[in-house]
């Protein structure tokens, strides 16, 4: 399996290249040359396979270049960090059924990749005999899932940038409360949309990036994508065999289009029909459900929200699926990026067709979040967190007739206490991993949102 740019500017590399390249050198992004696509047959024969072993037959569909042992014990290594076996448990509410994703150490739907990832880098930098200084924003969840992927690893150095007073009280803690001492936390007076954008700027200098060993586990790194991948496809094989129907529908919230972007992968890796729809749902912050409902791909003023590891407004994987909507044709994705990073804008509502036959989107207010928590609690007893809320919210105006749905629930409703006590006005019985941080000591720099401040700092720490 070879892996491209979304720009073009690179000869293909094989999966652990592109693992270790994260951003492609040419500013792009990095994809498969081509999606595999299994036959009934072979979904057929998936039934019934554990997640561990299905991750290992997705994933060995575009991964090549590591043996298969060693991939099925970097996979089982993953996921035995995990509170249940199943991984992903799937629990059906009021004619939904609700994906479980939060049952990692961080209680999110990142571990199910950066625990993974971070197994991925350890191995490889082994092989190598190399080292590696990983760089990362985040808006909420993805650094502590990074942090706790890599934490203690002897070969990692790991810088992660947060917005300084726009994550939860729960994801600040997970994040600052990690004193290994090759994890660097970096709170910026700014949103998450700065921190990205320092973060590219500092991988488009290659240079810097090659001198410093720059890894990327933002959802850039196409292997975050890869296990994301995953659990569409054991959702879709668990709910054909409780519906006894063939397809199903998603509903996700999202704000960085890459857990929705690794359900389009599967769906066009899966046999025609096994996944329908898609459903984009999003907060305040719109521009994706603007995008699709009509054609206006442009920035906005990021909006702080009770969901804010979806407070974003330049959603660093949407290249990716432009790629596919411009016929998979590099230069003129190269040309479209270009202009957004000029004008902060993309007219697409030429596009609106295809982009309505991949995807439908919804967006939900905060109010829409706060009773959607509450009537969901008092309805079914079930107990949900402001982002799973919000695909929920959306997933409810989309119900169709026969047709299963499934919710992704991203974060365990403990890391949004206070959001969610208040809409379903009781405490929430807290897990202990989550209890026991509030008193721990963090360990934290604040700077501002400054691209050479943050070159320095990393600079100064970095492990070589």
């Amino acid at each position: 399996m070879q892996y491209i740019s979304t720009r073009g500017g690179i000869d293909p590399i094989s999966f652990t290249e592109a693992v270790m390249m994260g951003l492609a050198t040419d500013g792009g992004l990095l994809l498969p040359r081509a999606i595999p696509r299994i036959g009934a047959s072979t979904y057929e024969k998936w039934q019934n396979l554990s997640y561990t072993e299905l991750a290992f037959e997705v994933m060995s569909r575009f991964i090549d270049d590591i043996p298969e042992a060693e991939l099925r014990n970097i996979i089982e290594r993953s996921y035995a960090t995990f509170d249940t076996e199943e991984v992903a448990p799937l629990v059906h509410q009021g004619g939904l059924h609700i994906m479980e994703l939060f049952h990692g150490p961080t209680l999110a739907f990142k571990d199910i990749a950066l625990q993974f990832l971070g197994n991925i880098f350890e191995y490889l930098l082994e092989k190598q005999d190399s080292v590696m200084n990983i760089l990362g924003a985040t808006s909420g969840d993805t650094g502590s899932a990074a942090i706790y992927g890599v934490r203690g690893k002897e070969r990692i150095n790991i810088f992660i940038l947060h917005p300084q007073g726009r994550v939860s009280a729960v994801q600040e803690k997970q994040m600052t409360t990690v004193t290994d001492s090759n994890v660097f936390n970096i709170a910026i007076r700014g949103t998450f949309d700065d921190g990205q954008a320092i973060v590219k700027s500092i991988f488009n200098d290659l240079d810097f990036k090659d001198n410093h060993h720059l890894g990327a586990i933002n959802s850039i790194n196409w292997a975050r994508i890869l296990a994301q991948v995953v659990y569409y496809v054991y959702a879709s094989l668990h709910i054909s065999n409780h519906e006894n129907d063939n397809t199903v529908n998603f509903a996700v919230p999202t704000g960085n289009f890459g857990d929705i972007f690794a359900g389009f992968i599967a769906k066009r890796l899966l046999p025609e029909g096994s996944i329908r729809t898609l459903l984009l749902a999003t907060n305040s912050n719109d521009i994706l459900s603007r995008m699709v409902n009509d054609g206006d791909y442009s920035l906005g003023e990021v909006a702080a929200t009770s969901s804010p590891s979806m407070d974003i407004q330049s959603a660093s994987n949407f290249e990716r699926y432009l790629y596919y909507l411009l016929d998979e044709e590099p230069n003129r994705c190269k040309q479209a990026m270009e202009q957004f990073a000029d004008t902060g804008k993309l007219d697409l509502a030429d596009f609106k067709d295809q982009i309505q036959r991949n995807f439908i989107a919804e967006a939900a207010t905060e109010e829409d979040v706060v009773k959607t928590i509450a009537s969901v609690y008092k309805d079914h007893g079930y107990i949900m967190d402001p982002h799973t809320a919000v695909g929920v919210h959306c997933a409810l105006k989309h119900v169709e007739k026969g047709v299963p749905i499934c919710c992704l629930a991203t974060a365990h409703p403990g890391k949004f206490g206070n959001v969610v006590e208040e809409a379903i006005g009781k405490d929430l019985e807290l897990p202990e991993s989550i209890k026991s941080l509030m008193d721990k000591q963090s360990r934290c720099e604040l700077m501002d949102a400054d691209k050479n401040q943050i070159r320095d700092f990393l600079s100064a720490n970095a492990i070589h």
